[in-house]
């Protein structure tokens, strides 16, 4: 008998796998970062749009993904990149065993906020939310967010802990991978590592999912902390992949200026980027990085409702996509 036929042969007749579309849509209004979430009897259960994949009406899975989306938000999207295939078992809050595998492909998709989209989401159940009332303690614009004095001395006491005997097997030490994570002591904040930061919160039972995934540590608490709104089935772990990716791809394409409008202000683009990394950037710094990027270009025209003198108005420069490979911003930290 081949090895398939005994695979076939030992798994359970109601066994399936469904693969699921997920979407997490990203919008910048002014200094606020957004995610578009589809709400359903409270902010506890807003989730990402999502819908299962058709293998016979969606010719390739964003083609799916596009549809349900449309059909979820009335929006069209336009940058879609796919994230990351999620498929833990147990992620889904508590699925019976004998309830199809989940295999959640995620995608980032970015989009610019318009009042011809909020028309369009006024006649469904979507709506904008900003991103960082998910991850409270990813934003530092306005100093050490206050969130992490209550979060890493939880961290600390299950650091401390020794790991369940079913607990996967790991080359580091739950105490360092908390320290690289959240940057403690010499190891500065990485503003990439948001996965990271909530799966950590997650395996010590820090959020409300790992309470309602049945997760040991949260049943062990007789509190479990309100980290951050939630979101259904293991949403806000695809959102944390997304914020990720986003920080990271800034730095090497030139992505956010499918979140800018045709024409901007160097201060608008600048608190743009500065919203998506949760941080300030030093103003003559970043303006350098710019100039010497060649990413934008004048456009002769000034805005005149800034609050001060007329500021001058760029465009996007296209040209310097075929110019270099990485044309991005070259980011350096917290200014």
């Amino acid at each position: 008998m081949s090895d398939r036929a005994r695979h076939r042969n030992s798994a359970s007749p109601s066994a399936g796998i469904e693969v699921g579309l997920n979407a997490a849509i990203v919008a910048v209004e002014d200094v606020t970062p957004l995610i578009l979430v589809v709400e359903a009897g409270g902010a506890e259960r807003h989730s990402l749009p999502f819908g299962p994949f058709d293998p016979v009406g969606h010719r390739t899975l964003e083609i799916g993904l596009r549809a349900w989306v449309e059909a979820q938000t009335h929006l069209k999207l336009g940058y879609v990149e796919q994230l990351y295939t999620f498929g833990d078992r147990g992620r889904h809050a508590q699925p019976s065993a004998r309830d199809p595998r989940v295999m959640s492909v995620g995608y980032l998709a970015l989009a610019r906020r318009s009042p011809e989209s909020d028309d369009m989401l006024a006649r469904s159940a979507a709506a904008w939310r900003a991103w960082y009332g998910y991850f409270p303690w990813e934003d530092w614009r306005g100093g050490r967010p206050a969130p992490l004095d209550a979060i890493l001395p939880l961290l600390s006491e299950w650091a401390a802990q020794k790991p369940d005997k079913d607990a996967p097997a790991r080359g580091i030490s739950r105490r360092d991978r908390v320290r690289l994570a959240f940057g403690i002591g010499d190891v500065p904040w990485d503003e990439e590592r948001v996965l990271e930061r909530f799966e950590l919160l997650y395996e010590a039972g820090l959020v409300e999912e790992a309470g309602r995934d049945g997760r040991p540590a949260a049943l062990a608490r007789k509190h479990l902390p309100a980290f951050g709104l939630s979101m259904r089935h293991d949403h806000r772990r695809i959102l944390a992949t997304a914020i990720s990716r986003l920080r990271g791809k800034l730095k090497y394409r030139p992505v956010v200026f499918e979140l800018m409008p045709e024409t901007f202000t160097l201060t608008e683009l600048q608190r743009t980027v500065e919203a998506i990394f949760g941080q300030h950037l030093h103003k003559q710094n970043f303006r350098r990085l710019v100039e010497k990027g060649q990413l934008v270009e004048p456009t002769g025209a000034t805005a005149t409702a800034t609050g001060g003198r007329p500021a001058a108005l760029f465009r996007f420069r296209r040209e310097v996509l075929q110019e270099r490979p990485a044309p991005g911003f070259r980011l350096g930290g917290r200014a």
